[in-house]
């Protein structure tokens, strides 16, 4: 298990270019290990773009039953975790 943390990128992740960065340092490690952990802890706000940009567009070049069998969370605060769930049922729909 490999952990990614999201809190070496901000305390608030809010922009596309941000979540385009960060995804394009997590997806090699997706893609190369068993299990990572995608920790934000320590992260106040998760903007939707972020998440979209970031976290969504991974099922751009992956299912998500892969992407949920390859990835858990950890640390998400409430108002984090609605932008992430959104965006991931928002991009599912247009991919499906």
């Amino acid at each position: 298990m490999v952990i990614f943390n999201f809190r070496e990128y901000g305390e608030n992740l809010g922009t596309r270019l941000l979540g385009k960065r960060v995804r394009e340092s997590l997806l090699p490690m997706i893609e190369q290990n068993e299990c990572v952990v995608l920790d934000f802890t320590g992260v106040n706000v998760v903007s939707n773009s972020f998440a979209d940009e970031c976290i969504a567009k991974l099922l751009l070049v992956m299912s998500l039953s892969e992407l949920k069998s390859k990835t858990t969370f950890r640390g998400l605060n409430p108002v984090a975790s609605e932008s992430v769930l959104t965006a991931l049922r928002r991009r599912h729909l247009t991919t499906v």
